[in-house]
């Protein structure tokens, strides 16, 4: 136990700096723009280009793992959904954000980093997979649903083109699809080009994480929503362990991305189901402390689960 904890210390201790620096020198959430511009618009984006351009491209058209991983995750959006809708008897777009806050995971700023240190680079090709995938989906199901309630006025057509610029323009997906291309084309990249990406990629993980940090610390803790008390063990224990017994079933995954998607089903709550929370106008208070709380949760579940795969208590072939 005591590797993991040091594999997992410098990258929740980032994270802790970030607070920290926010608690100390108390700058306005303003003062984090440019940084979290560079992260997502120049450094997230070299790191997925580097990671998808080098994979030989028969490697990155796994759409069986794609869709099972997909299936897996939204099995936990549903469920949480319903319990909001149906048995809370919430409005649609509050048991939307729910359903977000049990199932978005935080794949763009935590999981590379977190992923590549601790698999290696073996994970980097189903982390970059399931980070595109998985986001694209996210943009289209939320405006759709919060659509549906009405919080959005806008006409349907207005609504579809606003969906598919945000997907098809979003800088992780971009960059994913120019790895793509590259790979196919064995398209070839002159050296300072490679050194440029490499530099930029470098900096993503102490970026992101630090700017996580400074967020959490700018979104203190009010009061702990009821909901908490089911999401966070739907979000840190059932997600993973669910993405795990699905991807087993079907079988015909290499161990190494079975266990990138389990951990990165592990990890908490996006930012960004705060930032849909905010758009929209609902759920943003309980939104904010179920990020914390998840993060906070996380420097345990995610311990566990490296632990359970470092010592086989998550076997590599479940079903024979």
């Amino acid at each position: 136990m005591s590797d993991i904890v040091g594999l997992l210390l410098p990258f929740f201790g980032l994270i802790l700096i970030g607070y920290i620096a926010a608690r100390v020198t108390r700058q306005p959430a303003e003062a984090l723009g440019w940084l979290n511009t560079f992260i997502i618009y120049a450094a997230l984006p070299a790191l997925f280009f580097k990671l998808v351009s080098q994979t030989p491209i028969e490697q990155l058209t796994r759409i069986d793992f794609i869709v099972t991983d997909i299936v897996a995750t939204y099995m936990i959006f549903l469920a949480l959904f319903v319990v909001g809708r149906f048995l809370r008897r919430n409005s649609l777009a509050d048991s939307t954000i729910q359903a977000f806050a049990g199932a978005y995971g935080n794949i763009g700023y935590m999981g590379p980093g977190l992923a590549l240190l601790a698999l290696g680079e073996r994970a980097a090709v189903p982390v970059a997979l399931i980070v595109c995938f998985e986001n694209s989906l996210h943009f289209i199901v939320a405006p759709a649903l919060m659509a549906l309630e009405g919080g959005d006025k806008r006409s349907a057509w207005r609504v579809a083109a606003d969906i598919a610029r945000k997907v098809l323009l979003h800088p992780f997906i971009l960059s994913t699809a120019l790895g793509f291309l590259v790979a196919a084309l064995s398209l070839p990249q002159p050296e300072a080009f490679t050194r440029f990406v490499n530099y930029l990629a470098q900096a993503a993980a102490p970026c992101a994480l630090f700017a996580m940090g400074v967020t959490l610390a700018l979104r203190p803790l009010k009061r702990i929503p009821v909901e908490v008390g089911y999401i966070v063990p739907a979000k840190l224990i059932l997600h993973p362990l669910l993405v795990y017994i699905v991807l087993q079933s079907v079988g015909g995954f290499d161990p190494i991305w079975i266990e990138a998607a389990v951990l990165m089903a592990a990890l908490p709550t996006a930012t960004n189901v705060f930032v849909i929370g905010q758009q929209y106008g609902v759920w943003q208070e309980r939104a904010s402390a179920t990020i914390l709380i998840t993060t906070a949760c996380s420097v345990v579940t995610v311990s566990l689960v490296l632990y359970a795969m470092r010592t086989g208590m998550l076997p590599a072939q479940l079903f024979p």
